[in-house]
């Protein structure tokens, strides 16, 4: 019989047991996530985000958290009510409170509450539709929100009546002239997301009805299914606003070109383009502290989405624009300024982490500030700078960073880890594709013995311009595999980022052989390496452009495989063309569109090798990714069905691109593990 506290742990947490035990998904979908630190401005407390996983109701639910920089061992204070669902921390001008965002009535709305006593929180926007997002200027005076609406709307209020009168249709069909009709997960009704700008009162709520502020962009602000507020910024004096968008169009679906606009915040003109010279990627906006110059990413390959992102400055003075860092061969991301105004802030990806830089906006030098895993997120201060990190044994906590001293500050995951058992990755490089080095790891079962063989999770990486880094990742975590007695395996082959834009380039128009010769090499070279991999028992599994690969090698590599497991994969090349969303990232992939270049999609398709499978084989493929819809894997589990390979199909309605919902993810994982037992021995006994 149970006893009271398994039965109590199983209904809190979903795992029977709190023993010491191996990392598993149970613990995965357990585990608090912190993420949008935002630093006071005396600097004596910071404000953070924290999603918790409410695993009866099969959701994660996001709070507000306060902590006393200043206070020894100070510990977390949860500023919003555990009913509440909130996210979006951010510090009014004079740090006495603090803005969120939350359900009020049926739309989510903006909040704010102090920080420093109890008192209720103040609802600030009673409005008719979503706030997407939000920032505030400067002063304090006036708030931006992004709020989806009916471009041809003249107020919300028209955008609202629209979508009811949508709603009480009985008929349920949607016409469309153009395309873009659906997205990552989402079908388009029509609306864009609009910047608008509303002026605050004393006690910070809005005056009157917000205005719009991006009149005549058809575009999305910020960008669609990603985009924050990090797209869009005040000037220091809060008279203007800058902003990035892509103008739709009729080419939106083929085309990176995103431009920075400015705009007069009292809405007295329409927005400005100031980067119309450059045909691809402008982004990310961050004024001067003096507000002549404008700092902003810049991609220089039109269509190319995993472009390199260099650093430009643009005198807003004269309209010269020069790059800061032009030979840094690294793609930065969102920037932030030195409270000196001499460095700009950033994270990249660079060789196996995803450190933070500090870059010398007079010479463009750029320094490692933080690495030896994942930054995901930070704040810069005037005398510290606060970094949300993790790496492959540590979910994210906060840490502060003083001069290169990084102290970490929270532990919000320290009872759940305390009786959790994790492996070791350990890094090597070997000779890949061009004779170029190439990076991977390997990472032993948990409890490995020495002497012993295991069998081995070979796993290959989606993007395909994307790393496997030294992260807590929530979906494809190493530690899951180790945990479950596998040995993992994988490669950043060509194509990867981190390792310069080169080695990123040559994957396009090469998914096929490049990146192929890099996985056998790098198999081999692990092989050589490390006696404990048992290379005769061995799955290979990738998703994304990792189910590609799988679907690949099925058909041109399968000797070494036991079995394959495949996550919503490229199974036809030709039809992916026709049946996704982003067409640049397939024309720029391939060479052309499908139909001008036909050989280029054919070259590396993995359905004209179907006859050569043989290989005993998972498809995982979700209704709702657009990315790369759900035929793609029904097709492929119908050649493994017909040519008689042992398969199974595992399917969600809703997911999208990714598994996400906590029960969604245990059975996938539970499944896929399966899988691996059913077709790997174990390591032998002694």
């Amino acid at each position: 019989m149970k006893t009271l506290f398994a039965i109590l742990a199983l209904a809190l947490t979903g795992h029977a047991t709190a023993a010491p035990h191996p990392f598993d998904v149970h613990d995965l979908v357990m585990m608090n996530r912190v993420s949008d630190p935002q630093l006071a401005p005396d600097g004596k407390h910071v404000v953070y985000q924290m999603r918790e996983t409410d695993y009866a109701a099969n959701k994660g639910v996001n709070g507000i958290w306060l902590l006393d920089l200043t206070a020894k061992n100070a510990q977390p204070q949860r500023l919003t009510d555990k009913s509440v669902d909130a996210n979006s921390p951010r510090w009014s001008a004079d740090g006495k409170s603090v803005y969120y965002l939350a359900k009020g009535g049926d739309a989510m709305q903006l909040w704010r509450r102090s920080a420093l006593d109890n008192s209720a929180p103040l609802q600030v926007t009673k409005l008719a539709l979503d706030v997407n997002n939000y920032k505030l200027s400067p002063d304090g005076k006036r708030l931006l929100l992004s709020i989806d609406v009916f471009t041809d709307c003249s107020g919300l209020a028209c955008t609202k009546k629209r979508l009811d009168e949508r709603a009480a249709d009985k008929a349920r069909g949607r016409l469309y002239t153009k395309l873009f009709i659906r997205h990552w997960d989402t079908w388009a009704d029509g609306r864009r997301s609009q910047l608008f700008i509303a002026d605050l009162d004393a006690a910070g709520k809005p005056i009157d009805e917000p205005r719009l502020l991006s009149r005549g962009i058809d575009g999305d602000v910020p960008s669609k299914p990603f985009g924050d507020a990090t797209e869009y910024a005040f000037s220091p004096d809060g008279k203007t606003v800058y902003f990035d968008v892509r103008i739709a169009g009729s080419n939106e679906p083929w085309s990176t070109n995103f431009d920075i606009y400015s705009a007069p915040a009292d809405g007295s003109a329409v927005p400005k383009n100031l980067t119309a010279a450059n045909p691809a990627w402008d982004a990310y906006p961050l004024p001067s502290h003096d507000g002549k110059t404008l700092y902003y990413l810049a991609m220089k390959t039109p269509g190319f989405e995993a472009d390199r992102f260099g650093i430009m400055a643009l005198d807003l003075a004269s309209g010269k624009v020069r790059e800061i860092d032009p030979d840094w061969d690294r793609s930065a991301g969102p920037l932030q300024l030195s409270a000196d105004g001499r460095r700009l802030y950033t994270t990249v990806d660079d060789n196996g982490d995803h450190a933070l830089f500090a870059i010398d906006i007079a010479d463009g030098k750029a320094t490692r500030l933080v690495g030896d895993g994942t930054v995901t997120d930070f704040v810069v201060g005037a005398h510290t700078t606060i970094v949300a990190r993790q790496d492959f044994q540590q979910p994210t906590d906060l840490y502060t960073l003083r001069g290169d001293k990084l102290h970490q500050i929270t532990q919000v995951n320290a009872a759940r880890l305390a009786d959790v058992r994790f492996s070791k990755a350990q890094w090597f490089t070997f000779k890949g594709w061009n004779n170029d080095s190439v990076h991977g790891y390997v990472m032993p079962p948990v409890d490995a013995q020495p002497g012993k063989k295991y069998p081995v999770a070979f796993l290959i990486h989606g993007g395909p311009q994307d790393p496997w880094p030294n992260e807590f990742h929530y979906r494809w975590n190493p530690e899951t595999y180790a945990g479950q007695g596998f040995a993992v395996v994988a490669i950043n082959f060509h194509g990867s980022t981190g390792y310069g834009q080169a080695f990123t380039d040559a994957i396009s128009q090469h998914w096929g052989d490049r990146p192929l010769e890099d996985l056998q090499k790098g198999w081999a070279a692990a092989l050589e390496q490390f006696s404990y991999l048992d290379g005769g028992n061995a799955c290979a599994l990738g998703a994304s452009y990792g189910g590609y690969m799988t679907y690949w090698i099925a058909g041109v590599w399968n000797q070494p495989w036991k079995c394959l497991v495949d996550h919503d994969g490229v199974f036809d090349a030709r039809m992916m063309y026709y049946a996704t969303e982003e067409l640049w990232f397939e024309e720029h992939e391939n060479g052309g569109t499908q139909y001008d270049n036909p050989a280029n999609y054919e070259k590396f398709n993995p359905i004209d090798h179907v006859k050569d499978w043989r290989v005993p084989m998972l498809v995982v493929h979700s209704g709702h990714d657009f990315r790369i819809p759900v035929e793609q894997g029904i097709g492929a589990f119908t050649a493994l069905q017909r040519r008689g390979i042992p398969s199974e199909f595992l399917t969600y309605d809703d997911e999208s691109h990714w598994v996400q919902t906590p029960h969604d993810s245990v059975q996938w994982h539970d499944t896929v593990n399966a899988w691996l037992k059913r077709w790997l021995k174990s390591a032998p006994a002694d």
